[in-house]
């Protein structure tokens, strides 16, 4: 009550005057007004701040579920990393072993080869010795031949031709 002669003696110099008879001053209307007001709209606001409620929490429900399958969805990606490099791993053992078998295969090819061309050589340079040997007996045989033949023509008289040719018949003579 002191708080209210206070205002009214402070607004009772300026003109206005603060009433206080509640009866007359509607005060106790204004606070039936805002009691009901406040229950109303506690019950307006409290529906709509529960609806809000309820979509934040759908909400939050839905991230936790994005979430879990996007957990989820990550551990199958890492599973599938893990399973990609060991399959990569083994396509890279797999690729230098058959590198190894190629690269021994071509040095064991590459050694045939040369033993085959080795081979091959030295059937070759016996060849060509033999026939090297060939030509020389026959030019040994022709130069003897030709040496004999002039001799022969040097040597060969008239008579030691017709004692040849008689010899020659009378063997032919036994023979007929």
């Amino acid at each position: 009550m002191h708080i209210f002669q206070f205002l009214g003696q402070e607004y009772t110099n300026t003109g206005i005057s603060f009433n206080t008879d509640f009866l007359e001053a509607n005060v106790l209307n204004i606070l039936l007004l805002l009691s009901g007001l406040i229950y109303v709209l506690k019950q307006f606001l409290g529906s709509i701040l529960s609806i809000r409620q309820e979509k934040v929490l759908f909400a939050i429900r839905e991230s936790e579920e994005r979430l879990e399958q996007a957990n989820i969805r990550l551990n199958e990606a890492e599973k599938q990393l893990a399973q990609t490099q060991i399959i990569i791993n083994q396509i890279i053992e797999e690729a230098e072993l058959t590198a190894q078998r190629v690269r021994q295969s071509i040095l064991e090819q590459g050694k045939y080869d040369i033993e085959k061309l080795t081979l091959s050589s030295k059937v070759s340079i016996k060849s060509a010795e033999n026939q090297v040997r060939q030509q020389i007996r026959q030019q040994i045989t022709a130069l003897a031949i030709s040496k004999v033949s002039i001799q022969l023509q040097n040597q060969m008289t008239p008579a030691i031709q017709m004692k040849i040719i008689d010899n020659s018949i009378i063997q032919l003579k036994g023979d007929i």
